[in-house]
């Protein structure tokens, strides 16, 4: 074998991703390639600094299928998948990023190399929201899988690689020539050293800005598809708490209004000057009951907003909608009430967010501020409300109007 080969295979696989998908050859760009050490680098791998890869698997890829490999490593690292993990066990997270990641790069139309990891019900699914789908699954096949088939990436905790149970390099059987070389002739680069939490800090902000960048010359040159636009504005959005997100909208919405009323006369000034009142706000929360949102998830929810509403003294109104309104819809919650789930809820049926705006329309007063909580993967209405509407989103759809707050 030629070492020549591979290189020429890596660099044509680069000038590709330049030429066909800019937004991520320019991430591709950013990054040195060096071949790892096969002790430690099975496929490909990185550190957010560098892509590794192994010359065997390499050598055996089409041209196609070797830019997946890059672009999807550069896009480990855009996505700040290595700074994400935080207590997470490393072999499940990379896992999750795996699924993340791969029908993305298929959906551009990349070829995919034989075994890699796709599952259909993780489509549009962010890494922390798969993580816990993983999580779910019995800890003991996971933990056996991780020491019997991925017992030298678990060593590598900086690096997200495609080193996973179903997705070993391809071996030729019984053609290897006696003249020819093995891998232990193309001894690579050592296993890098993990990073301290200020290192891969200061590599996501990197990242972000080289996304942010890549994205921007991308669209100039018209060549940024819709999926990837998305994928950025969700990584470039405030990365606050949902909570806080959702509590400061709320406070803002209940003291957006002015008051005029003359102020007592004890206080010897007869100007009147306008304050922000704060009075009982009417407000409508609904929900997606499809099925894209567990019972868990819906608690937690509710409970935030019964935190939130004792303070604003707000009066809601609870609507659960799958294609339909729930029968018995709608709930009402006066200031004083605790707010929560009724046992009666049931759905599980498709997404239409129709039915809860055309109940608000019907009502003789519009509220102040209505709150979904969905993966909005549904039908919206055609007109943008008068009113203002929070959506707390599962997942990374973006919605035609209202403020946005992710819930991850």
């Amino acid at each position: 074998m030629d070492d020549n080969s591979v290189e020429t295979k890596l660099a044509a696989a680069r000038t590709r991703l330049i030429l066909d998908k800019p937004f991520l050859g320019a991430l591709v760009l950013r990054m040195p390639l060096e071949m790892g050490d096969p002790a430690w680098c099975t496929t490909a791998a990185t550190d957010a600094k560098k892509i590794y890869f192994n010359y065997e698997y390499i050598n055996q890829l089409h041209g196609s299928e070797t830019q997946f490999v890059l672009a999807k490593q550069a896009l480990h690292c855009a996505l700040s998948h290595f700074a994400r993990r935080g207590h997470r066990i490393k072999h499940r997270w990379d896992l999750a990023c795996e699924y993340a990641i791969n029908p993305i790069l298929v959906e551009e139309g990349f070829t995919a190399p034989p075994g890699t990891l796709i599952e259909d019900s993780f489509s549009g699914m962010s890494a922390e929201e798969i993580y816990c789908c993983l999580q779910d699954k019995d800890d003991g096949d996971a933990d056996s899988s991780e020491n019997e088939e991925e017992g030298n990436e678990e060593t590598t905790d900086p690096t997200d690689s495609d080193d996973s149970p179903d997705a070993q390099p391809p071996q030729e059987q019984n053609q290897q020539n006696d003249d020819e070389p093995d891998d232990s002739d193309f001894k690579g680069s050592p296993q890098p050293a993990a990073m301290s939490q200020q290192e891969q800090d200061n590599l996501s902000v990197q990242w972000q800005q080289r996304l942010a960048g890549a994205a921007q010359q991308a669209q100039q040159a018209g060549k940024l598809s819709e999926s990837m636009a998305r994928m950025v504005e969700f990584m470039l959005q405030p990365k606050l708490p949902w909570r806080a997100l959702l509590a400061r909208h709320m406070t803002a919405t209940a003291r957006d209004d002015y008051n005029y009323s003359r102020p007592s006369s004890r206080r010897g000034d007869p100007s009147i000057f306008p304050s922000l009142r704060s009075s009982q706000v009417n407000m409508v929360v609904a929900i997606d009951v499809s099925g894209s949102i567990d019972d868990q998830e819906m608690s937690e929810f509710l409970c935030e907003i019964d935190a939130i509403k004792g303070q604003l003294r707000a009066r809601i109104s609870l609507l659960a909608c799958d294609a339909e309104l729930m029968k018995g819809s709608p709930w009402i919650f006066e200031s004083w009430e605790e707010f929560a789930l009724p046992k009666t809820i049931t759905g599980g049926g498709g997404t239409d967010f129709r039915p809860v705006f055309d109940w608000v329309e019907k009502q003789d007063q519009a509220p102040e501020l209505l709150v979904y909580f969905s993966d909005c993967v549904g039908k919206f209405p055609s007109y943008q409300p008068h009113y203002s509407v929070i959506w707390l989103v599962k997942g990374n759809q973006t919605v035609p109007f209202g403020q946005r707050i992710q819930l991850n």
